[in-house]
């Protein structure tokens, strides 16, 4: 379908085609891209998307085909020459340098100097604040980025694009680890930018939210432009199957029953605030996991979701107390490899920081935390090694060319493929997943529900953290709100429901609120 706009487009993609390994990635797209309009591309995890963003921003630079930029044909080295004639991207996976400041990061590559040529970072401060400000994130712009959780974090991507006051702004997933409150923010902001004709191109696997901000849309599916047209036209059913080649259910079938034997028994946990010891990260929570139960632990940002995971798995050992019970023997974790040796595993909300080491192999990575079983004497079994990584290419359906490829060349959801498939590999009594599906498009996010079903059927315990309460829904048995680093409630599947959620994840922010006489609420949870 041809998209009919007044306006030439300020952005066009011309047969663009981009191999890797001699398996295309992109095989010629056509795209166009107006002023003052959102153009959304959707696609399936290695679909081309992020590929394709790359290419127009300079990341890739050995291509086929055409980018042109108000109709002239241009090719950039680089990022930064993108970003001087007016393209920016904000990508999928953080780009920030995590020991320098926000500021720091905010100016990389194009600082503010004194008429003596120093750095002027009372300057940059302020401007800094200013964005920060604009994005309603309540921080010191002189904090180091590695202090800020991955929201956050997302917010300077966020703020970092905005400073450069692009003619041409890219959007890879901006909201998959931000919240509702901060996601209707960051609309009011696309609204402002295309009111003052910016074209803005946007990635994003939450169909809903594409329905709300975008103007058009192109769908890519294995490489290649299934097809394009106005989202007015089109419907959520359309595009699914447009993407996939077939019809998804977000809702998976559950087994009937549970297994009643225990698992794991956690007695009142607390996490000591490294940064405040009169502040607690996880405050005295109790609860226990049955063999083959999937129990989602959800509330707003800043509840505690991910620090009851870290506390669990042995990450933070000097500032954890309570109990912790596997198949009803107490252990005390001091250490990662005794939480691996107890049985459990934690798939990390940040895959590239914590899952995953970037520059080395599917293979290799697969494997880090298996060594024992495929080495003998100091020595690993390529063989052995190679079989494993093979094994889970296929049990997740990984999309990659071969087990030699560098995680880095994959895809954001074929890469959390591999971070599930290096903890599945030790045969996990307790598997953690902090955010499994951030990031990951409809079809992936399929595969993953089924794979959480089919594991928790076959007996493992599965603790799931999300800010998306639509999978919390549909893959949890039971269900623990936390709010203010407590356990507000615990919910069985039939009692739970979003307005339920809410009222539980909102309890002790009310009863704050209510004593402060400050009204304000930042909620961590989306209803997508």
């Amino acid at each position: 379908m041809e998209i009919k706009n007044n306006q030439p487009p300020v952005l066009e993609i011309k047969n663009v085609s981009k191999d890797f390994s001699e398996v295309y990635a992109l095989k010629n797209v056509d795209m166009q891209v107006f002023p003052g309009q959102v153009a959304a591309v959707i696609g399936e995890n290695g679909a081309g998307k992020s590929t394709l963003m790359k290419i127009i921003s300079g990341v890739h630079l050995d291509f086929e085909g055409q980018v042109l930029l108000n109709g002239e044909n241009v090719y950039f080295k680089n990022p930064k020459e993108a970003a001087e004639k007016g393209v920016a991207i904000i990508h999928q996976e953080l780009n920030l340098i995590s020991h320098l400041s926000i500021t720091e990061n905010l100016f990389l590559g194009q600082e503010l100097t004194t008429k003596m040529g120093l750095l002027d970072y009372p300057k940059m401060h302020r401007k800094a604040k200013e964005l920060l400000g604009r994005l309603q994130l309540d921080a010191d712009p002189r904090t180091p980025v590695i202090q800020l959780r991955v929201g956050q974090q997302q917010l300077v991507e966020i703020a970092k694009a905005l400073l450069l006051e692009s003619k041409v702004l890219i959007m890879d997933e901006p909201t998959s680890a931000i919240s509702d409150n901060e996601v209707e923010l960051l609309f009011r902001i696309i609204n402002d930018l295309k009111s003052k004709g910016v074209a803005i191109v946007y990635i994003s696997h939450k169909l809903d939210e594409l329905f709300k901000i975008a103007d058009q849309f192109t769908v890519l599916r294995d490489g290649e432009k299934i097809g394009s047209g106005n989202m007015k036209e089109t419907s959520h059913d359309k595009l699914i199957q447009m993407m996939v080649g077939r019809k998804l259910t977000e809702r998976i079938k559950k087994k009937s029953a549970l297994v009643q034997e225990e698992v794991l028994r956690v007695e009142n946990l607390c996490f000591l605030n490294p940064e405040n010891k009169n502040d607690y990260l996880v405050n005295d929570i109790s609860f226990s996991l049955k063999k083959g139960e999937v129990l989602g632990i959800c509330g707003l940002m800043g509840a505690g979701r991910t620090e009851v995971l870290e506390a669990i798995f042995g990450l933070f050992p000097k500032y954890v107390s309570g109990k912790i019970y596997i198949e009803g023997k107490e252990i005390r974790i001091k250490s990662v490899n005794e939480a691996i040796e107890a049985g459990i595993g934690l798939v990390p909300e940040d895959r590239k920081l914590q899952g995953l080491i970037m520059n080395m192999n599917v293979e290799k990575n697969t494997s880090l935390s298996n060594l024992n079983r495929i080495s003998s004497f100091g020595f690993i079994h390529k063989n052995k090694e190679e079989e494993l990584s093979k094994y889970f290419i296929k049990k997740l359906n990984t999309r990659v060319a071969s087990s030699k490829m560098e995680v880095q060349k994959l895809s954001g959801g074929n890469q959390q493929k591999v971070v599930i498939a290096k903890w599945l590999a030790t045969n996990p009594k307790v598997l953690l997943l902090d955010e499994p599906t951030r990031g990951i498009d409809v079809g992936a996010k399929s595969e993953i529900y089924t794979l959480i079903n089919e594991l928790a059927s076959q007996g493992m315990g599965i603790i799931v953290v999300s800010s998306e309460l639509t999978e919390i829904l549909a893959i949890s048995d039971n269900i623990l709100v936390l709010s203010e680093s407590k356990l507000t409630t615990k919910l069985s599947r039939e009692e739970a429901t979003e307005e339920v959620i809410m009222k539980a994840a909102l309890a002790e922010k009310e009863d704050k609120s209510q004593k402060t006489g400050d009204g304000r609420q930042e909620t961590g949870i989306s209803s997508d």
